[in-house]
């Protein structure tokens, strides 16, 4: 069984995806969850269960602050106490009560607490380019559900070399193999360790994708991707293409927003965004706009997807994660880093073994 860093953050949803009054399920860490929006805007996450017969509180009804039970209307308050029990003298014992979980809104997502230490919004990664005020065109804020581990997820995205050969001729090509590569580390003044790899590649030809948005007609450009990790599944990918010797400021920059959550052992859930900034203007052409859509969900559907998916199967065959051992390349450091990082993090959680004396 895989352990999970718990004394941390995990995004559960989109905000926008919650409105006044609705409640959604979500199942993260193998643990049901139910949130829902209260009548003064503010949320909520209580246990997916009702105490009484485990009837999914997810298909009950928001009643101001309170969840009720769709199958005998018992209704939960936010944090986690029966409130209400409608039958025969009301009485409520103690074993009705359910765990809450701290959630936080904060760029345009709901961050979920899943530990039991206690929370520390201060250590909620930095996504403010995804703030309603903060500059750029913000493509669909975007989630889907995929039969992966996570942390294979985490290896793909920070393994940059791989767009020269599984997106060729798309996102990379030949002609971008060589690259300057920099893996900074650093703690951050909340406590959190970021990593980042940048790759650099100086007067190539851009790959089609980058091309299309730039609008330079093939012209050699300098062209970077800076991909920064926060455990245990946060990603941020700064790239993009400017003239050769320009600053980055100046080409066209995309950022984009790849958020993990667990679900389980082998199932995620993967919340995508994108910003495109700098001195070029935003593609304005309805058909060109819709060319790009189309070409980012066939990076991730027809290529990413399938890979990890594999990949995944191969593990399952292997027996598990620690059953299998790949060989390892150059090109690994930044996953490789990752996941010693996450794994010392989980290592910390866990409770001192008793020594025996005697």
């Amino acid at each position: 069984m895989m352990s999970f860093l718990r004394n941390t953050w995990y995004v559960a949803m989109w905000a926008t995806d919650l409105e006044i009054g609705q409640v959604v399920q979500r199942t993260i860490l193998g643990e049901p969850i139910a949130i829902y929006r209260k009548s003064d805007g503010t949320v909520a996450a209580i246990t997916d269960q009702c105490a009484h017969r485990f009837a999914p509180l997810s298909q009950g009804t928001v009643c101001g602050d309170r969840l009720q039970c769709p199958y005998h209307g018992l209704q939960y308050g936010p944090d986690g106490s029966c409130e209400v029990n409608p039958h025969g003298n009301g009485r409520i014992t103690p074993q009705l009560h359910l765990r809450a979980y701290p959630l936080v809104e904060r760029h345009t997502l709901l961050w979920i607490w899943m530990g039991d230490a206690e929370p520390a919004p201060a250590t909620i990664p930095d996504f403010a380019h995804l703030d309603e005020d903060a500059p750029g065109i913000v493509s669909k804020r975007d989630w889907m559900v995929i039969d992966v581990d996570y942390r294979l997820m985490a290896d793909n995205l920070l393994d940059l070399s791989h767009v020269n050969f599984l997106h060729d001729g798309l996102l990379g090509h030949d002609g971008l193999i060589d690259a300057e590569v920099e893996i900074d580390e650093r703690i951050e003044p909340s406590g959190i360790t970021t990593l980042a790899i940048t790759r650099t590649c100086r007067d190539v030809t851009p790959p089609y994708l980058f091309d299309l948005m730039y609008r330079n007609d093939a012209a050699p450009v300098d062209m970077w991707a800076e991909m920064r990790w926060n455990a245990p599944g946060y990603l941020r990918n700064h790239a993009g293409v400017t003239q050769p010797g320009a600053a980055r400021e100046d080409g066209m920059i995309v950022i984009g927003s790849h958020l993990l959550t667990p679900i389980n052992e082998r199932q995620m859930m993967y919340h995508i965004a994108a910003v495109q900034l700098g001195a070029v203007a935003p593609v304005a052409d309805d058909e060109v706009a819709e060319t790009l859509s189309h070409l980012r969900r066939f990076a991730f559907e027809e290529q990413d997807r399938p890979m990890v998916e594999a990949q995944q199967r191969a593990y399952d065959r292997a027996g598990g994660a620690d059953a299998i051992k790949p060989v390892m390349l150059s090109i690994d450091r930044a996953p490789l880093r990752a996941r010693q990082i996450l794994n010392e993090l989980i290592t910390a959680e866990r409770p001192a073994v008793p020594v025996s004396v005697g």
